[in-house]
């Protein structure tokens, strides 16, 4: 489901993009991040309505065009030069090494494929210079991008089905038999929510049986979370539990996914004891579920796994959107006089200042949010469907058209990535936690203490001192890793802060296991994230082992492992994953 005290100054543009080394147009329009806030509203209303700009921002750049003919005429000079180069075949244009779309052999090999991939990427460069030329008012400026994002996406030869290599080798290959089943795979998608390719099958994995298989028993349900134990595997443990807080954005098993890729499945064998949360799927029967809600949801799991182990105290982490929760819960806590019960806390991928968290000011604004939030507010709920829809367009070229290559062109079936088994296993977000978490974000309530409340008392982050352990995703375009960093400053504790490789989601995903794995350390925190960046050092590996190392140093003695799960007054209920896992 992204810290500065206040929102960027109005008339104070979000620096550009730097241009890629190779000139990539697609790199330079699609490097605005998007945060969780700009998706919540983009679900509610549709993620097409981004991908058209406002008539009052077409004709802001129709006016800048024409105060500018001079920049017209240049970049219309050199698209004609560079298109008369690649007529001839003197063009040295040639597409980034990591884009995919252009790795088969014969875009270079067959002199139409060439042309065409090409005159495609000049055309993209002429048009980002363009809009780099006339100078925008910064919010038209971050719009216009953002469509141009997806046409020059939408309009590469690579989705042409006669102009791209695979898809003319699959009608050989198959006798056409690929042009059937690609139809037939497409109307099965347009046909219901979320209306983008299929990323994996629905078969292709069972909750239970390839995922979510860590061994644990349901202790604790209540109208709002199951409440999962883990069994230990080790023959002495930490006494003091760890509480997972998972994503109110599909379901739990984001942290339990296949053996050797499970998150939880390391905690434990590492000697924690772990108890993770998982939410019910709402529906309009629950859409009044507000943040207070989900905040005294997870005081009750605290209570549950303290009176299952024994302990006076309790350790949390905090997920993506479950972070935010937990951060609230925290200043609560601390309010109430009882944050002593707080072993220590961590936040993966959590944005909890939004000030500098994408593009919130440009492509947002108080008409859209209004609608947003009265369209859940009518329905009674936030529609999964549309979540992942307006997830899949963030990145159109790796999660839409890649896609559409594979499943259409080609007629063949997505493959088994049991990460984007999980992503297409939505759930619901009730009206009032849409609405919580919108005003949260929009306003940046959390960075001024008061602004907001959890549980009847005002939120002040910095009286949370309880020691923090932060992460984030170095390619992260929901939670920028800076955004996620500035968590470090609201809260008042010492704070570990971790860069992790790749984007959202696999920077999380991150096993031991995982040759590429690494992430960035340094010993302090400082105000500045880039000043932070230029301190740090590589570590080999995943922060997995690291955090369980730090945690353990907080999470109390170890004594001999439970015989048996749950408790006397809390028995086990049923096996893990549960049952609310596999509501739809």
């Amino acid at each position: 489901m992204t810290s500065t005290a206040q929102r960027p100054d109005r008339d104070t543009a979000r620096p550009r993009p730097a241009a890629a080394p190779d000139g990539s147009a697609e790199e330079q329009a699609g490097d605005a991040v998007m945060g969780l806030d700009m998706v919540l509203v983009d679900a509610a209303r549709g993620p097409l309505r981004r991908m058209v700009p406002p008539v009052r921002t077409l004709a802001a750049l129709g006016s800048a065009l024409a105060r500018h003919p001079d920049a017209v005429a240049r970049r219309g000079g050199e698209l004609a030069r560079e298109v008369g180069r690649i007529a001839v075949g003197r063009s040295d244009i040639a597409p980034n090494p990591k884009d995919r779309r252009f790795a088969d052999p014969a875009w270079t090999g067959n002199p139409l494929f060439k042309r065409t991939m090409q005159a495609h990427i000049a055309a993209a460069r002429a048009a980002v210079g363009l809009v780099d030329d006339v100078e925008l008012d910064w919010r038209d400026d971050e719009r216009i991008r953002f469509a141009l994002t997806n046409v020059v996406d939408a309009l590469a030869p690579s989705n042409v089905p006669f102009l791209n290599p695979l898809a003319l080798k699959a009608v050989i290959d198959t006798g056409g038999r690929n042009a059937v089943s690609g139809l037939r795979r497409l109307v099965s998608d347009v046909a219901s929510a979320p209306r983008v390719p299929s990323m994996v099958e629905p078969d292709a994995f069972t909750v239970g049986e390839d995922l979510a298989v860590t061994p644990g028993a349901v202790v604790l349900r209540t109208d709002v979370f199951e409440l999962i134990q883990y069994r230990p595997t080790t023959e002495t443990v930490r006494a003091v539990p760890l509480v997972i807080v998972p994503p109110t954005i599909n379901k739990y098993y984001v942290t339990d996914l296949a053996p050797g890729r499970s998150i939880v499945e390391h905690y434990v064998s590492a000697g924690h004891q772990v108890f993770m949360m998982s939410w019910r799927n709402p529906d309009a029967r629950h859409a009044e579920w507000g943040l207070d809600t989900y905040g005294q949801a997870v005081l009750d799991a605290a209570d549950a796994a303290e009176r299952i182990t024994g302990s006076d105290r309790t350790a949390f982490q905090g997920f993506c959107s479950g972070g935010i929760i937990l951060a609230m819960v925290l200043s609560h806590l601390a309010a109430a006089g009882r944050l002593d019960r707080v072993a220590a806390a961590s936040f993966a991928v959590t944005v909890l200042d939004w000030g500098r968290a994408g593009t919130i000011g440009a492509l947002m604004d108080e008409e859209a949010v209004k609608e947003a939030t009265e369209r859940s507010r009518k329905k009674g709920y936030l529609d999964g469907a549309m979540l992942a829809e307006v997830f899949a367009w963030l990145r159109p070229n790796d999660l839409v058209w890649n896609y559409w290559v594979n499943n259409y062109l080609q007629g063949q079936p997505p493959p088994a990535f049991d990460i984007l088994y999980w992503n297409a296993d939505t759930t619901r977000m009730t009206a009032a936690l849409h609405r919580d978490f919108i005003d949260v974000a929009v306003g940046n309530q959390l960075t001024e203490p008061g602004r907001a409340s959890m549980l009847g008392t005002p939120v002040d982050l910095g009286t949370v001192d309880v020691d923090t352990y932060v992460t984030a995703g170095i390619a992260d375009h929901l939670c920028p890793w800076q955004s996620c960093y500035r968590t470090t400053q609201l809260l008042g504790g010492d704070s570990r802060f971790v860069l992790s490789t790749a984007g959202h989601i696999a920077s999380l995903v991150n096993p031991p296991t995982n040759p590429k794995a690494s992430f960035q350390v340094a010993d302090k925190t400082p105000a500045d994230p880039e000043e932070w960046l230029a301190s740090a050092h590589k570590e080999k590996g995943s922060w997995w082992p690291d955090f369980t190392a730090w945690l353990a140093e907080r999470a109390g003695e170890e004594v001999p492992a439970p015989e048996a799960l749950g408790s006397a007054d809390l028995p086990v209920l049923g096996d893990a994953p549960g049952t609310y896992v596999f509501d739809k």
